[in-house]
Parts: structure tokens; C-alpha cells; sequence
């Protein structure tokens, strides 16, 4: 019995060292931006995308990896996508000019996209059922813990060592972390050897690519609506004509029959709202706090503290208590006490108290602490075995969509308020600073209201889900 527990403790240490170190880095990397800027001297819009391209490519291939983990094995592929995120790493820190970094880190999103597409189908075939929801808090924890330190961690290490420590530090704990993925995680047993979707997976790739790059870029200066129409336009094109192929393919790289699944298909959803109600409020509230109450980067990032500090205590709370109860009721109640939270933002001002801000940041983190657990454990449960590859990727491409999503909402949103607030306020005789923090305020209050209902909507696809959490889907889609 002790030894099954270790060797449990074990793989999910394994797992969770893979997700706390992708994450750890993204963080990283993003404080490190002006920093790679100075040092190459090039433009902002250049450097962005070292951020940007590493989040397009691996929401493009989490699908692709998702399928060959059904097919070769999930735990050659989680090790793997560790071995060359670790490569990617050292590469990245040796790159000697901005283009070659930028292409390192493409190098880093693949072996990410191996690790995200694999790491929920690993816990899924090797965790019993009882245990799974506990497993997935763990692994929220992993992400929480990273988002946390990271900001902290990154800026340490370039003001000692320079940028290229962030990625120089992956090298060691990543050899670590290959090894004990190659010791711990099992070997897969009763794999189908069935061939790959290569013209599905091109589709998909596609099709996300193009879908999620001008939402992605729809907040940059100069980007036009022309542009945006056009590239948007293709993706879904792109997406239209992979349903179409998926639907007459032997044997698909998505068995598009798992959406048939009332669980797997809601549970999706409310994690596409759930993501995308997160980052809404995580990216304007920086804004906020800094342009508008006038903090400094740190105590803004005090302020934003709170939300994960909350979901890594509440997650794996969550996850155990889940385990023995109906996971719909817990999931929503966790969106209802964030839509609640973000709700609590809309009624900020210049003069309220910042405890007021820390306890909404950390009623957010509580919710999404108790959502995500069960919500992730629904889906992977509600796929049969031979589709959870494909199940974990299709999870990881909605998670990273959810992302953008919101990202893209709330600049739209925060743009289209500040332009009708700032005609009415002009006319009102609001003029000079507190003519800009007025429309500023204004245009956030309307984002954080957005999110608070895309966090309603994502509590209402929890409830929609039903209480069957297996599924059985035919091999052909």
C-alpha cells in the first residue's frame, strides 16, 4: 500500500514539475520583455513575439499531440516534450540575436504543447477514479505556485544574472524532470497502433493558428479590421473544412463523437468561460492599478498575489472534497463566488481601500480554485480510454483559447467604453488627467462586468453538464 502511494506521489511530482516549469517560464519571460529589448535593441512589437509566438504554437499543436498519445504512448510523449523543452531552453539562452530567439522558443512551445496535451491523460489512466479530482488540484496548485513566484523569480534572475538566466535555469531542473518522467510515469499498455491524421492535424493546426492570431494581435496598433476580417476568416475556413474531413477520415485525429458527450462538452465550455473570465480580469487589472490608482509594478503585483495563492490552497481542497461529492454543484458554486468576485471590481475607485481589491482578488482565486479540479476530472472521465490523448489536448487547446479570448474581449470592450465614455465626459467638462482616468476608469469597470458574466456563464455550463461522468465513443467520428 505504501509503496502504490509512492509511486503515485511520484508521478504526479513528475507531472507537476512539467506543468510549474512551462509556467514558471511564460511568467518569467513576460517580466523579462523589456529587458530583451534593451539588449538586442529592437521594438517592443518585435520581442512580443517571443510571448506571443510561443502561445500560438503550442495552442496549435496540443490536438496533434493529444492523438499521437493515443497512439505512441502518452508517457513517450510527456517525456520527450520534456527532453526539448529543456533543449529549448538552453538554446534560448545562448541565442544571439532576437529572430534566432524568437525561433528557440518555438523550439520550447513544442516540447510544451508534448507535456500540456499528455500530462491530464496520464493522470486519467494511472489515477483511480477516486483519487483524480485530488490529482488535478495538485496539478493547479503546480500552475498557482508558478504564477505566483514567477514575476519574483524572473525578476531576481535577470537583475543578477541577466535574461538569459530565465531560460538557463530550466536546463538542470528539466534534466531532473526527464528523468524522473522516464522513472516514475508508467509505460502504456494496450496502445492501438492505429495511423496518424496527418491532414487533420495540418487543418487543425491551422485552423487555430489563424483563429487565435488576430484576436491575439487585434489590441496592437495598427493592426486593421481589414486584416483581422481576412485572417479570421481563413481560420474558420481552415476549422470548417477539419470538421468536414474529421467526419469522413478512417480513423480521425479528433473522434469528434466525444462532443456528443453532454459531460466533455459542457465541462469544455465552462472551462473556455472560466479562462477567459480569469483573463479579462488579469489583464486590465495591472492596467488599472498602475495607470489609474498610480501603484507601483510591485504593489500591483501584491494586489494580484491573492487570487493564486487562493486557488493553490483551495484546489486541492477542492479536488479531495470532489472526489465524494457531486462535482457540478462544487464547480458552479466555484464560478458563482468568482463572477461574484469580479463583480466586487466593478465597484472600484481611486479611493477604495486596497484590502477591498485584495479580498476580490482572493474570493476569484477561491472559485477558480474550487471549479477547476472537478471540471478537468469531468472531462477526462467522461472520455473512454483510448480517446483521453486526444481528450487532454482538446482540453489544453480550449484552455489556451479561453486565454486569448479573454485577453481580446477585454481590450475590445475596454477600447469601445473609453471612446463613448470619454465624448459624454468631454461634454460634461472633464478635461487633462481627469478627463483620461475617468474614461480609463469607465472603460474597466465595463471589462470587469463582461467578465463577471462570461464567470456566470461558465457556473451555468457547469450546472448543464449532468451527473454521468463516463462516456462511451465508437471509434469512427
Amino acid at each position: 500500500m505504501q509503496n502504490e502511494q509512492k509511486k503515485s506521489a511520484s508521478l504526479l511530482a513528475a507531472l507537476a514539475l512539467g506543468t510549474f516549469m512551462s509556467a514558471l517560464d511564460t511568467s518569467a519571460v513576460t517580466v523579462a520583455s523589456a529587458t530583451i529589448q534593451k539588449s538586442f535593441q529592437v521594438n517592443l512589437a518585435t520581442v512580443e513575439w517571443v510571448i506571443t509566438g510561443y502561445l500560438l504554437i503550442i495552442s496549435g499543436l496540443l490536438l496533434t499531440f493529444g492523438r499521437l498519445a493515443d497512439i505512441v504512448g502518452r508517457r513517450r510523449i510527456y517525456a520527450t516534450g520534456f527532453a526539448i523543452f529543456t533543449l529549448g531552453s538552453l538554446l534560448c539562452g545562448f541565442s544571439a540575436s532576437v529572430g534566432l530567439l524568437i525561433v528557440m522558443r518555438v523550439v520550447q512551445a513544442i516540447g510544451a504543447a508534448m507535456m500540456f496535451s499528455a500530462s491530464s491523460a496520464i493522470i486519467a489512466a494511472n489515477v483511480p477514479a477516486a483519487k483524480r479530482r485530488k490529482a488535478f488540484g495538485l496539478i493547479a496548485v503546480a500552475v498557482a505556485v508558478a504564477c505566483c513566484v514567477g514575476p519574483v523569480v524572473g525578476g531576481l534572475l535577470i537583475g543578477t544574472a541577466g535574461w538569459r538566466a530565465i531560460f538557463l535555469v530550466n536546463v538542470p531542473i528539466g534534466i531532473f524532470g526527464t528523468v524522473l518522467a522516464l522513472r516514475f510515469v508508467p509505460r502504456d499498455e494496450n496502445l492501438k497502433r492505429e495511423p496518424f491524421d496527418v491532414r487533420g492535424s495540418v487543418l487543425a493546426f491551422f485552423a487555430l493558428l489563424l483563429i487565435l492570431l488576430p484576436l491575439d494581435l487585434s489590441a496592437s496598433a495598427g493592426f486593421s479590421m481589414v486584416a483581422f476580417c481576412v485572417i479570421f476568416a481563413a481560420g474558420i475556413g481552415f476549422a470548417l473544412a477539419f470538421v468536414q474531413w474529421e467526419r469522413r477520415a478512417a480513423v480521425p485525429m479528433l473522434n469528434l463523437k466525444l462532443f456528443q458527450n453532454r459531460v466533455f462538452s459542457a465541462c469544455l465550455a465552462a472551462a473556455a468561460f472560466n479562462y477567459a473570465a480569469q483573463f479579462m480580469m488579469a489583464f486590465l487589472g495591472p492596467y488599472y492599478f498602475q495607470n489609474v490608482r498610480g501603484m507601483t509594478p510591485a504593489m500591483s503585483g501584491l494586489l494580484y498575489m491573492p487570487m493564486p495563492l487562493a486557488t493553490m490552497i483551495v484546489a486541492p481542497i477542492s479536488g479531495s472534497f470532489s472526489d465524494r461529492h457531486d462535482s457540478r454543484t462544487i464547480g458552479a458554486a466555484g464560478m458563482a463566488v468568482m463572477a461574484g468576485a469580479l463583480g466586487m471590481l466593478v465597484f472600484v475607485g481611486d479611493k477604495t481601500p486596497d484590502a477591498y481589491i485584495a479580498v476580490a482578488m482572493a474570493l476569484a482565486g477561491v472559485g477558480s480554485g474550487m471549479f477547476q479540479s472537478p471540471n478537468n476530472s469531468a472531462i477526462m472521465g467522461s472520455a473512454p480510454a483510448e480517446h483521453r490523448g486526444s481528450a487532454s489536448g482538446t482540453l489544453a487547446t480550449v484552455r489556451n483559447v479561453g486565454m486569448v479570448l479573454g485577453v481580446a474581449l477585454s481590450g475590445a470592450i475596454f477600447h469601445a467604453a473609453t471612446r463613448s465614455a470619454g465624448t459624454r465626459l468631454a461634454a460634461d467638462g472633464f478635461s487633462g488627467i481627469e478627463l483620461e482616468r475617468a474614461t480609463a476608469t469607465f472603460g474597466v469597470h465595463a471589462a470587469f462586468f463582461a467578465a463577471a458574466l462570461t464567470a456566470a456563464l461558465a457556473m451555468t455550463a457547469s450546472l448543464k453538464k449532468g451527473k454521468r461522468e463516463s462516456a462511451t465513443v465508437s471509434k469512427r467520428g
